[in-house]
């Protein structure tokens, strides 16, 4: 075995181990097989490896270094599959205990991950270890994780509720999905209890933290709540526009603690006890009891410690000045994590903190001498780390975003020098909690670089093409992976016997930039090129739900959100849409209110449905909270946009009869002003359509109807009769799993002549009036024709 591959010989340990664990926790039901197999294959090649070599044997030690490689890998792959087969038996009875026959439960249970809560909703999330479990006289001690949900006026001792406390949760559960550490989802729809507070560390570490985000309080924004996330790992304070932002511009791992924040204070305390004169054995010892105090400060949950694993094998590269032990060590310490936690092997953070620290063991060098030749070595060293790292992480990131942030790499480098004086100096100031005047001053100090980092995020995500479309799931992922390695081979050290390989790199980067750029300026600031420019009504494409843009004078009106942020925000940014005049949720379901979180903050007023739980208060509490006004819906309210007038149909106040959902749709008509006649259905059935049709409510003809839920079956046509529709918007999603639009409804339009746009065949839709007469455009069309 060369130098060169020895470095690498414990990767088949960790990949054989990686891939046994996902196995084995995505399918727990052949675990005992893959068990098995393993340990029968360790004695295999234990047996192999004590066997006395042949005198004749050329190469006796390399084989005997692949034999123990061997070995290794089979052994801890076997101990990772037989951990989950002992654990799942009692995995499988909790799940049972408390899901069939979807009874209440009640746990007793311990807080070990941090209290977060979630913007859309409002619900506090965190991860629990459990001691027992009842469901009615049945009662049985478990030891077994959870992640519980929970609204903050259903908790009893909200103030003490924080890692380490003791609560009781009573709700109903489900079973988590396969390969999550937790086994069931908690709703706590009967509240939480906490019946013992936090103590002892916990909850020292509890008062310093709180400490340190009432310091920071007072200081401007949005800097001022920035603070204890760079410290430790708080994002309380972070306003959604702000974590936004960092999202955008690849700064968010700042506020995760991250193997950085780790290493960084196991090197502070090294050197302090260097300073000191301590021996060596001291230093470790003081360094290795920084890292455990700053782990239990931050909360130990599980990427916690996955971070201070990281932080280990990082700073053992650093003091043995090689990354091939590096490399080495890193593999053994993903070995051992799964080994003690096989259910990681699934987590998207323990594969991110495992890439990340691999590039910057094996890529930052290489590329900071590439770089050389066109920058300074100071700047190549400083671009190289960024880059190593989005060149790494990138293929698994789109794996939950298909994007890829265009600016990353640059914003990094600028928030880098600033990222480690806020780390050490909040972090004093959370330590300074005993004398209030210093902790002031040390928060105040810090909030300078906060300050500066979240300039830095706010600004690249606001630059035009910050986040640039690309290929969704494992396709996405495989095609980036590609173009990263395809990015390293052109920028890393040249070679006459490489010279074809950047050829064919430069070549595949060119072509893919190029691509790339064309898309970016296609949805960004060229995107409104490529939209007829007198839209009055812009039907979004984003799958199967509603997204309808209304415009008169200026003024912009959004019908129901679509099911997802990110579609919604592409097809704003395309129409050059950043401001909503009024927005219509006509109810609450998810393909109609889903993508709200990408106009939060950027809407005057909210016409809404009948909520009907309190999720629903919650989304209206998020658009309240981002300084919309939000008007209940009611049959007569009407209303102004631009030049044109809106009237709601429907749903009549307080009725019993049509509860919150799809059958209490708000129901609007827009005319006047530029926009044809309009009538929004929302995804009414048939039993109101029929009402509405009666009432005499609706004031046809209307030039367009967007066909209520999507086109499904359940339609009157006396209602479309009565409207009668020159063109019909039907919005739904490509091979949707519920057969939308149905026949029965596309043979009514049929029959009154009505031009029919769907989005799942033609895309985006645009409808106005030009030329004297009804013009529809649709994206996946040619040419622009009158509806007629």
């Amino acid at each position: 075995m060369t130098r060169r591959l020895r470095r690498f010989r414990l990767v088949p340990v960790a990949l054989l181990v990686w891939g046994t664990a996902a196995a084995a926790t995505m399918v727990p039901a052949i675990a005992p097989v893959l068990a098995a197999a393993a340990w029968i294959a360790t004695a295999v090649a234990m047996s192999l490896l004590l066997r006395p070599h042949a005198r004749l044997d050329a190469r006796p030690h390399a084989r005997r270094r692949v034999a123990v490689v061997v070995v290794l890998a089979c052994a801890a792959a076997a101990v990772v599959a037989s951990h989950v087969v002992l654990a799942q038996p009692a995995r499988t009875a909790l799940v049972t205990l408390s899901v069939d026959g979807g009874r209440a439960v009640e746990l007793t249970a311990r807080v070990v991950g941090k209290i977060e809560r979630r913007a859309a909703t409002g619900q506090l999330v965190f991860d629990a270890v459990t001691s027992r479990a009842a469901t009615g006289p049945v009662a049985r001690s478990v030891d077994l994780p959870v992640s519980i949900g929970v609204q903050p006026d259903d908790v009893d001792g909200l103030g003490e509720l924080d890692v380490g406390a003791v609560i009781v949760v009573r709700g109903t559960t489900r079973p988590a999905d396969p390969g999550e550490r937790s086994v069931v989802l908690v709703t706590a729809s009967a509240g939480v209890e906490v019946v013992e507070p936090p103590s002892g560390p916990e909850a020292l570490a509890g008062a310093l933290r709180d400490g340190l985000v009432a310091a920071t309080r007072g200081l401007p924004d949005p800097g001022g709540g920035l603070v204890a996330g760079l410290a430790v790992g708080d994002t309380s304070g972070v306003g959604a526009d702000l974590d936004a932002a960092m999202k955008a511009s690849s700064l968010s791992h700042l506020t995760a603690v991250s193997g950085a924040n780790c290493a960084l204070v196991v090197g502070l305390a090294f050197a302090g006890a260097a300073l000191l004169g301590a021996r060596r054995g001291v230093r470790v010892g003081v360094g290795i009891a920084a890292l455990v105090a700053f782990v239990v400060l931050v909360t130990p949950e599980p990427s916690v410690a996955r971070a201070a694993a990281m932080a280990a094998v990082a700073m053992l590269a650093v003091v043995l000045g090689r990354s091939a032990a590096g490399v080495a060590v890193l593999c053994l310490a993903v070995t051992v994590l799964l080994a003690v936690d096989p259910w990681l092997s699934t987590s998207l953070g323990f594969a991110l903190s495992s890439v990340a620290t691999a590039s910057l063991l094996l890529l930052a060098r290489p590329l900071a001498a590439g770089l050389e030749r066109w920058m300074p070595r100071a700047l190549a060293l400083g671009f190289s780390v960024p880059l190593a790292a989005q060149l790494a992480c990138g293929p698994l990131l789109v794996l939950i975003a298909p994007t890829i942030p265009l600016y990353g790499v640059i914003a990094n480098l600028l928030a880098a020098p600033a990222a480690p004086v806020a780390t050490v100096v909040g972090l004093a100031a959370c330590l300074a909690l005993p004398i209030p005047v210093l902790q002031s001053g040390l928060a105040a100090l810090a909030w300078v670089p906060a300050a500066w980092i979240a300039a830095t995020a706010t600004t690249f995500a606001e630059l035009p093409g910050g986040q640039v479309p690309w290929l969704e799931g494992w396709w996405g992922l495989a095609a980036l992976t590609v173009l990263g390695a395809a990015v390293i081979v052109l920028l890393g050290p040249r070679s006459h016997r490489t010279r074809v390989v950047r050829a064919v790199a430069g070549a595949l980067v060119a072509v893919v930039v190029g691509g790339v750029a064309g898309g970016a300026a296609l949805a960004g600031l060229a995107g409104p090129l490529t939209l007829p420019p007198a839209w009055a009504i812009l039907v979004c494409d984003v799958g199967q739900g509603d997204a309808v843009l209304v415009r008169s004078a200026g003024e912009v009106a959004l019908v129901d959100t679509g099911p997802d942020p990110g579609a919604l925000e592409s097809c704003l940014t395309r129409a050059g849409v950043g401001h909503l005049d009024l927005l219509v949720l006509t109810h609450f379901d998810a393909d109609h209110s889903g993508g709200v979180d990408a106009v939060v903050g950027r809407v005057d007023q909210v016409l809404h449905g009948p909520p009907g739980s309190d999720a629903h208060e919650h989304v209206l509490d998020a658009l309240a909270r981002g300084g919309a006004t939000l008007v209940a819906a009611r049959t007569g309210l009407e209303g102004e946009l631009g030049a044109a007038a809106y009237r709601v149909v429907w749903p009549r106040a307080e009725s019993r009869a049509y509860p919150p959902g799809n059958d209490a749709s708000v129901v609007v008509e827009i005319r006047g002003g530029g926009i044809p006649p309009a009538l929004f259905l929302g995804d009414l059935s048939a039993s109101p359509q029929r009402a509405i049709e009666a009432s005499g409510a609706l004031a046809p003809p209307y030039d367009v109807v967007k066909v209520a839920h999507h086109g499904s079956a359940d339609q009157e046509p006396e209602l479309y009769r009565a409207a009668r529709p020159a063109v019909a918007l039907v919005t739904v999603g490509l091979g949707n799993d519920y057969g939308h639009p149905r026949q029965e409804i596309l043979d009514v339009l049929s029959e009154l002549g009505a031009v029919v746009a769907r989005t799942d065949r033609q895309g985006v839709v645009a409808v106005w009036i030009g030329a004297g007469s009804l013009q529809v455009w649709r994206e996946r069309a040619v040419g622009v024709g009158p509806a007629g």
